[in-house]
């Protein structure tokens, strides 16, 4: 069993330097200049909810964010979550079929578990499932013991719709103790839990090196449900075709990483498809894009991308000091 994660200053300082102006070639297949990773997030019969055991009713990240209800049930927001399972990730799946795109899906084990066609689509299109926690809760003030068992539960739900156990971990709402026991439970490819690159990134720990793949709120359709945040889908295409535009051009000479993430209830809506197919017409319009799946950014960081030779003393300190 691999041993904790430790930080101490000198490591914080070194997370808040990354690569600097020395940033890698990542060398992206057929010399891409932006590999681009689309992430469904499958969310819904998740959600918190009094008949599952939670003090009070959902009340985020929908189009109808309000107060949490207190011992009670709110059917309202229920509903618009129904719209996510019910509606929008057919017709997201539709989009990707369509256009041939690979995406990864963040899947909570409960949600798939509920809906396991979801799953079974995307295995047949060949889009990859990553592990979303066991419910799409906050994790911060939970027991080490009960998040992972969350992990145990999420990993067997996804094997037993998929067949294979999940590659890539994304919790969202982490608590301190969630990446030690992303790899004490061992068999990830890599996390997720990041927003502060646009590469991967090995991270120093006792037993060796773990990869994290960072993810990206800007460029995220849950602006739609936030504040400030995106208003029309014109809001959110121009957005995502600038980010996209920048990564392009830097990937010249500096190539990158753009993710997308998606959510059915949010994404799925027409007027949200609209936007999400522009900046796909206008994705295609370029060459030099790879569209991948984040457990292929992975393997191809694990392949290409070896552990430097001071990332490897720094994990030998690390374990050094913890005796």
């Amino acid at each position: 069993m691999p041993s904790a994660i430790h930080f101490d200053a000198t490591e914080r300082l070194t997370d808040l330097k990354g690569y600097g102006e020395n940033a890698p070639d990542p060398h992206w297949p057929g010399g891409a200049r932006v590999a681009l990773s689309l992430v469904l997030n499958i969310e819904e019969g998740s959600e918190r909810h009094i008949d599952d055991g939670d003090s009070a009713s959902e009340h985020l990240n929908t189009d109808m964010n309000c107060d949490p209800l207190p011992g009670q049930r709110n059917l309202n927001l229920e509903s618009h979550y129904e719209y996510g399972s019910r509606v929008g990730v057919w017709r997201l799946l539709d989009l990707f079929r369509t256009r041939q795109l690979p995406v990864t899906a963040f899947a909570v084990g409960q949600a798939l578990e509920r809906v396991p066609a979801i799953g079974h689509r995307m295995v047949a299109d060949g889009h990859e499932i990553a592990a979303h926690g066991w419910r799409w809760i906050d994790y911060r003030e939970m027991s080490r013991n009960e998040e992972a068992e969350h992990m145990r539960l999420t990993v067997a739900a996804i094997r037993k719709v998929t067949g294979e156990a999940p590659l890539g971990w994304y919790t969202g709402r982490v608590s301190e103790q969630t990446r030690q026991l992303v790899l004490e439970h061992g068999g990830f490819l890599y996390d997720s839990d990041a927003y502060n690159d646009d590469l991967p990134y090995w991270v120093p720990h006792a037993g060796g090196h773990h990869l994290v793949v960072p993810y990206a709120f800007d460029t995220n359709d849950m602006r739609f449900a936030s504040t400030p945040g995106f208003v029309s889908g014109r809001d959110w295409s121009d957005y995502l075709i600038d980010s996209f535009d920048q990564f392009w051009a830097e990937g010249a000479h500096r190539p990158r990483m753009m993710s997308v993430g998606l959510h059915c209830r949010l994404a799925g809506r027409p007027g949200r498809l609209r936007a999400l197919a522009r900046f796909l017409d206008h994705v295609a319009a370029h060459d030099g894009v790879w569209v991948a799946r984040r457990a292929d950014i992975a393997r191809h960081w694990h392949t290409h991308h070896t552990v430097p030779c001071a990332d490897v003393e720094q994990a030998s300190q690390v374990s050094d000091r913890r005796g």
